[in-house]
């Protein structure tokens, strides 16, 4: 079966003062359909260089990268993913539900399937009570919730998350862990980073953990971590051994 997200051999050089700078060595990995992939690593790993390479933000130096077997630079790929960035940026003068409607129309959605598409995300996410309040007024945590909302509008077959908790509490955490769940029984593909270990470990199928721009491990949790080790335990260990 043919992976939803490939990557091989991929490098990713910036230009900094005094020579370049390696923020991806080498890199190969592969999603397969279906599944939730928690793709780890400290700060400065290269965990969103990777993600703004398949998103086409990123050209990378050598190698690279596809998803459902199109080069990411071509739109045929990126018309098929949703994405939440870390920290999501709207217009605060919208409300959520004008914000999720412009969504839809953007994706050529008629007004009534924008309409439509909107209440389902709103009710998935949480939102509905809120909906119709100004974004300015929203806190961290609705921000990351009508973010999340957006991202998934146009049904997408692949879901890219970077660090989709971020400003929840641990009611809004569970919800993220619900949404994820449900998007894998709908046959949905999952990658997300994310500093929340303990998240990662209740919630994904196979993780991918990145130091220093280069793989250090993957595979499912069952298979990397010990009896009685955390991923945290086993993340500190794999990280800490390659530096």
């Amino acid at each position: 079966m043919e992976p939803v997200v490939e990557m091989r051999d991929l490098y990713v050089r910036f230009q900094a003062k005094g020579g370049s700078v390696e923020a991806l060595r080498g890199l190969n990995l592969r999603v397969e359909p279906g599944t939730v992939v928690g793709f780890l690593g400290p700060n400065g790993a290269g965990k969103t260089t990777a993600i703004h390479v398949l998103l086409g933000f990123v050209k990378p130096s050598s190698g690279n990268a596809r998803m459902f077997g199109h080069d990411t630079s071509s739109s045929v790929a990126r018309e098929r993913i949703g994405y939440l960035p870390e920290n999501p940026t709207m217009y605060g003068f919208l409300s959520g539900r004008e914000l999720l409607t412009m969504a839809g129309k953007l994706f050529s959605m008629t007004r009534h399937q924008a309409d439509d598409a909107t209440e389902r995300v709103l009710t998935m996410v949480g939102m509905t009570e809120a909906a119709n309040r100004r974004i300015a007024t929203y806190s961290r945590g609705m921000m990351q919730r009508i973010g999340l909302a957006q991202a998934l509008i146009s049904d997408p077959e692949l879901i890219i998350l970077d660090e989709p908790t971020s400003g929840l509490d641990p009611i809004g955490r569970l919800d993220i862990r619900t949404i994820i769940a449900g998007l894998r029984a709908a046959g949905k593909t999952v990658f997300f980073s994310s500093h929340e270990l303990s998240e990662v470990e209740l919630v994904c199928d196979h993780v991918a953990i990145l130091s220093k721009g280069t793989l250090v491990a993957q595979g499912s949790v069952s298979s990397l971590v010990g009896a009685g080790q955390s991923l945290e335990q086993f993340f500190l260990r794999v990280v800490t051994a390659s530096h």
